[in-house]
């Protein structure tokens, strides 16, 4: 899985609560990212296996609003998100990326 930005952006929101499942304007929330980055982002993140997606069991009429995809990680992908985060850390000076006091960077 190549490790640009916008994945480590939609990785560093899933494990921020990784039994928490998201929907799709939630993650745009926590990103700042538009729909159009976002979706592929999760796309990839699912064909890689590090995803899970389902739809949640709502009436459209009743809720007022069309039904949700979920999201959450895998069990795989909060192992490999967990490394792949780590790996990149490791790679950006703290004092470059905007880190807080800890060294987590601020994407």
């Amino acid at each position: 899985m190549r490790l640009t930005i916008p994945v480590a952006k939609v990785l560093a929101a899933l494990l921020a609560e990784p039994e928490a499942p998201r929907y799709g304007l939630d993650l745009m929330g926590l990103t700042g990212l538009p729909s159009g980055t976002l979706y592929p982002v999760l796309h990839r993140l699912r064909a890689a296996g590090w995803l899970a997606a389902d739809w949640e069991d709502a009436d459209p009429v009743a809720a007022g609003r069309p039904a949700r995809r979920y999201y959450r990680l895998t069990g795989e992908g909060i192992r490999s998100a967990r490394l792949a985060l780590a790996e990149l850390r490791a790679l950006v000076p703290a004092e470059r990326a905007g880190a807080d006091p800890a060294g987590v960077p601020a994407w």
